[in-house]
């Protein structure tokens, strides 16, 4: 079964795909959720109410319309472009983050959304 989620945050909706992994089930278990943008560099990210740990495949380099989940800060992670961390034009997170899944669609549309925009996640139709 694939798990298909939908990403809102200011003006801009995107479906992603969830990935298989512990961290992306607690995710799906506890949507719906929203929170408020921050932004760092091409990356949104929010805090969620989850509670997890460092999973084994965790890493910092991630692909333009990665989502994640950054441990540290309880986080939700939308990456489109460099961050104030990449070495060149990839997206890095600040530190190991849990891949989430894949934006379906221009994930540059996210370039858009300003700090402290409403972001929702709700399971996709």
């Amino acid at each position: 079964m694939s798990r298909r989620i939908q990403i809102s945050a200011g003006g801009v909706s995107l479906p992603a795909a969830l990935a298989d992994g512990p961290t992306a089930d607690l995710l799906w278990e506890a949507l719906p959720i929203r929170g408020k943008a921050s932004t760092w560099g091409e990356e949104i990210y929010f805090a969620i109410p989850l509670q997890a740990g460092r999973e084994k495949g965790a890493r910092e380099e991630m692909r333009v319309g990665e989502i994640a989940y950054w441990p540290p800060g309880s986080a939700f992670c939308i990456f489109f472009g460099p961050t104030p961390a990449s070495t060149g034009e990839a997206p890095r997170a600040a530190s190991p983050v849990n891949p989430l899944g894949q934006v379906e669609g221009d994930a540059a549309l996210f370039k858009a959304v300003r700090g402290g925009a409403e972001v929702r996640l709700e399971r996709a139709p």
